[in-house]
């Protein structure tokens, strides 16, 4: 199979702005689901969708504040939904599923980054859970709606901590090794591109195409577990306090960092890509070692089918025939 992972050379940079890339396209009719819409990057990707006329359903654990957050947006809905109890999940598809709508925008926005060890009731480690299996078994089961669609894109938020490190196959969950916050957040956002790979070939002849995205580095409430040095030590705030915005640096606004997922969500310069990961509005390049572009494991089938295999094995969740 030949690698995809080739730039386009899209009108598009790291400066630009969701809306920007949004502009010209017509969502009305759409409906989307975004998880973690109603923070920082989600919410953004929520406005750009709502005001290019889709329907945007925002499932949130905590409704109250998500209806807060999301205020004033029109064509938003929230329903409750917690990534890591299996059971929430469930009745959440089955309530979308029951309107018999079509799904064409699934956003995986939803995550957290370098948190102290927890894990889920099944005992797997907590970013995992929550970026990957947590969305693993919404998806699986949301497939009917988006197979519906009849053109469907599915867009999962990874990041450029995939480079932080690959998967540990034969210890996941943190068992029989130190636990280290960073390397269990990259392995997850790795896990998250390597869910695009699998999911996107099993798609394909359904009209389901699935992008990963590093949507570039937004300081915001993903930022919550980490301390005034660690953050000082990225140089990612101002002598004033505020975040710094040098999207040369990687370093951008919500807006700019949506960008990239709403360039998947809708550029007609992907029709027939699927399974790439992406940044700054076009297809990342594979490098070895530069701080840009995607690591060739990050994208590699063979690691993406093993780790597909494993989270059927623990989820028991699957696609239907």
């Amino acid at each position: 199979m030949p690698c995809l992972q080739k730039p386009l050379g899209t009108p598009f940079n790291a400066f630009t702005k969701a809306e920007e890339v949004a502009r010209d396209h017509d969502l009305s009719g759409k409906t989307a689901i975004v998880t973690g819409g109603a923070s920082n990057l989600g919410r953004e990707t929520v406005r750009v969708l709502a005001s290019k006329g889709a329907s945007v359903i925002v499932p949130a654990r905590d409704q109250g504040a998500a209806r807060r957050d999301l205020s004033g947006i029109p064509r938003v809905e929230i329903m409750p939904l917690d990534l890591l109890d299996p059971r929430s999940i469930r009745d959440f598809a089955a309530a979308f599923l029951g309107r018999k709508t079509a799904l064409d925008l699934l956003i995986l926005s939803a995550g957290v980054m370098a948190t102290p060890l927890f894990r889920d009731d099944n005992g797997h480690e907590g970013q995992l859970a929550t970026n990957h299996i947590g969305h693993f078994r919404l998806t699986t089961a949301l497939w009917p709606a988006l197979r519906s669609a009849n053109g469907a894109r599915v867009v999962v938020l990874s990041s450029r901590g995939h480079q932080l490190g690959g998967l540990d196959l034969g210890d996941l969950d943190f068992e029989h090794r130190p636990y280290d916050k960073w390397l269990a957040y990259g392995q997850a956002k790795t896990a998250n591109a390597l869910f695009a790979v699998s999911l996107d070939l099993r798609g394909l002849n359904h009209g389901v195409r699935v992008f990963s995205v590093h949507p570039g580095s937004i300081l915001g409430p993903l930022a919550r577990h980490l301390t005034r040095e660690e953050i000082d030590s990225f140089g990612a705030l101002n002598k004033d306090g505020t975040a710094v915005v040098d999207p040369a640096r990687d370093m951008k606004t919500a807006e700019q960092g949506a960008a990239t997922t709403i360039w998947c969500a809708t550029a007609s310069e992907l029709a027939g890509f699927g399974g790439v990961y992406c940044e700054d509005c076009d297809i990342a390049p594979l490098e070895e070692d530069a701080r840009f572009g995607v690591r060739p494991f990050a994208v590699d089938p063979a690691a993406a089918e093993a780790l597909w295999a494993r989270t059927r094995l623990w989820t028991g969740s699957d696609l239907p025939a």
